[in-house]
């Protein structure tokens, strides 16, 4: 899914930003720990509602155990929280590119399987989502095809907007910048670098809020946009005048992890195996509409439910899944140069 925060800071930056973090956290942290509740790290909007409905309230109906949320999802804390032993949360969500980065800095604790194929660098897959090309039909109609489109500001004048998300963003530039499907992994870097040159100034927002990348949408802020499918649809079904393509969307998918040495543990892995069995998944994935990645999730989803979700088989010859085993570049280089990017 996930779906990230800023994931540039250094190590360095986390153990130095951590020291301000300890005394707000340790109490609520034992707390915790004492009374059966547990700590999820949430993207808010609909889909904090869509977790409460599906996954958590059902938790505590079966297990007693009460789960508090903490928003926006954040890396910087989940790397923090684990150098400092002080924990704001025990679980969250990652997108592959950060599961990658957190796995190999030690960041998450061993899980077990809920499903077979199911496990991926200590997390566990729950659902498979896209980013896709939006835009405001009332300034553009329908005529926008793919991303060469979105860079193509003469034909399409306009503000636009980004996630604030390397291994999504740099996909994007590629085949912006004519690279075919079949060729795009590795990941030619400097070539994306050099294609998001020539749409950095019209970039008005990177967004790193899903409910933020909707509702800049929805009011007008930016006329064309990258955008994850559900909040794509929120938007229109918002009454917004936007359209959008499956055309060269970036299949990405969202597992959940339990953070290293959290003394909730145990339930902590205990709701991961919940969240990502099949009637929860399914009613999850269902309000969300992203595509669960249990294939007994999938067996209940209804077929009309389905045409909005990127996994459907109509739109497999459309979207390109992110392919992490060959990035090109370890994810943490490329999450710096990036940041370094915006930020020049």
């Amino acid at each position: 899914m996930t779906k990230p925060s800023n994931l540039s800071v250094t190590r360095r930056q986390f153990i130095a930003g951590s020291a301000a973090l300890a005394g707000s956290l340790a109490l609520p942290g034992l707390l915790r720990a004492q009374e059966k509740r547990l700590s999820i790290n949430s993207w808010g909007g609909s889909w904090l509602d869509s977790a409460r409905k599906h996954l958590f309230d059902p938790f505590t109906e079966q297990t007693g155990i009460r789960i508090e949320t903490v928003s926006p999802v954040s890396f910087a804390k989940l790397a923090a929280q684990v150098e400092t032993g002080v924990y704001e949360f025990d679980v969250t969500t990652l997108g592959a590119a950060e599961l990658v980065r957190a796995n190999q800095n030690g960041l998450l604790e061993p899980l077990q399987e809920t499903y077979p194929g199911g496990l991926y660098q200590n997390g566990m897959a729950s659902h498979a989502f896209a980013t896709v090309m939006g835009w405001r039909s009332d300034k553009y109609g329908s005529e926008p095809k793919g991303w060469a489109d979105f860079w193509d500001v003469q034909r399409f004048p306009g503000t636009r907007s980004l996630q604030r998300y390397p291994a999504r963003v740099l996909p994007i530039a590629l085949l912006a910048d004519g690279v075919t499907k079949e060729d795009l992994y590795p990941l030619d870097v400097d070539r994306a670098f050099a294609s998001l040159d020539r749409i950095k100034d019209h970039i008005i927002v990177w967004w790193t809020a899903g409910e933020q990348s909707a509702q800049i949408l929805r009011d007008g802020e930016v006329d064309m946009i990258g955008i994850w499918n559900t909040r794509f649809f929120a938007a229109q079904d918002a009454g917004a005048p936007v359209e959008m393509t499956w055309n060269e969307a970036i299949l990405d998918k969202a597992y959940w992890v339990v953070a290293k040495g959290t003394p909730n543990v145990d339930a902590a892995k205990e709701f991961v195996a919940f969240a990502t069995s099949a009637k929860p998944l399914a009613g999850f994935a269902a309000a969300q509409q992203d595509g669960p990645l249990n294939p007994a999730a999938l067996e209940l989803i209804d077929p009309a439910e389905a045409e909005r979700m990127p996994t459907n088989s109509r739109y497999a010859d459309q979207v390109v899944s992110q392919d992490m085993e060959r990035l090109g570049i370890d994810p943490a280089e490329l999450a710096e140069r990036f940041e370094e990017w915006v930020l020049s």
